[in-house]
């Protein structure tokens, strides 16, 4: 029997694309929470309050997606024999409680004035600055999800197109943010509970998107294997190869960016060691081609029966 273990060696230009785009969007993010806390202030708008906190928590986890990937992108080392790369898997993971936790403060907010409003309680008319800041908001944070859900697909970073997508939530938010004030100022007193109820409504998209993001991030982190469409492909590569049958005991799961997996397949019991060798790196090649060239693979050979 033998063991043809191969190992991945970290991306050096991977992990400098991933600090690049999120450097960009944290200095975004900084720049237009100081707007929106400002125009909020000066405007004197709560929903606008509201957006600059959403855009506090953006803030944040672009500095949470800095830190958890420059960890995962540490080689192996005595105590992580299989990288670090579940650290961006948790940096995902605290990208989308953040969105949870956001989104129901939104909702709790927005429903809060919506009661206020139906006992009688007025509400203040916003200053034309923080609609001003609410369309710059838009326009800015949709040109960054796209600039940085780009690069999170180029390198397959889930925790970089969790961010993406948190940039857009925040432009989800800012689209509430700007009917809400723009009724209010437009359309009079009586419309100004447009503003809490397109809160609302946001509130939903940011919940769902964070529920979509958490899902795999569970599953990965409780080393859920892959989608059976995934092992099949797996099984139908190893079968190319006309020395080889039998593929067997297949284990597979994500690592952060990359995958893992293991199996036993079996070969002529009479082939030399150093062509069974040959033929299983090889296969690993070809898995490569399928999966990524940093997936991890353990191939055991065993003789037919």
């Amino acid at each position: 029997m033998m063991e043809n273990v191969s190992r991945t060696t970290p991306d050096p230009s991977r992990e400098r694309r991933i600090f690049r785009v999120t450097l960009a969007g944290s200095i975004v993010n900084l720049l237009l929470l100081v707007f929106k806390f400002v125009a909020g202030f000066v405007g004197n708008s709560a929903a606008m309050l509201a957006d600059a906190v959403h855009s506090l928590s953006d803030f944040a986890t672009d500095i949470v997606v800095i830190v958890f990937v420059r960890i995962s992108g540490k080689p192996e080392d005595k105590d992580h024999d299989y990288g670090h790369g579940k650290y961006e898997t948790l940096a995902t993971a605290i990208i989308g409680l953040l969105l949870l936790f956001v989104g129901f403060g939104i909702f709790w907010n927005g429903a809060s004035a919506i009661v206020g409003v139906l006992h009688g309680e007025p509400l203040e008319e916003p200053g034309m600055v923080a609609l001003i800041a609410a369309v710059v908001s838009i326009v800015s944070k949709e040109l960054l999800y796209q600039y940085t859900v780009i690069v999170g697909r180029r390198t397959q970073s889930q925790a970089v197109v969790a961010n993406a997508w948190h940039h857009r939530s925040d432009a989800f938010s800012s689209i509430g943010t700007a009917v809400g004030i723009g009724g209010a100022i437009l359309l009079g007193e009586s419309w100004r509970v447009l503003d809490p109820i397109a809160a609302v409504v946001v509130s939903f998209f940011i919940m769902k998107t964070s529920i979509q993001l958490l899902g795999p991030c569970v599953g990965e982190l409780l080393d859920e294997s892959l989608p059976d469409d995934v092992e099949r492909r797996i099984e139908e590569t190893v079968l190319s190869f006309p020395e080889v049958s039998e593929p067997h005991h297949l284990r597979t799961r994500r690592i952060g960016s990359y995958v893992s997996l293991e199996m036993h397949v079996r070969m002529d019991g009479d082939m030399p060691l150093r062509q069974a060798h040959e033929t299983a790196t090889a296969i690993e090649k070809k898995l490569r081609e399928v999966l990524g060239q940093n997936t991890l693979i353990n191939i055991h050979v065993e003789p037919k029966k």
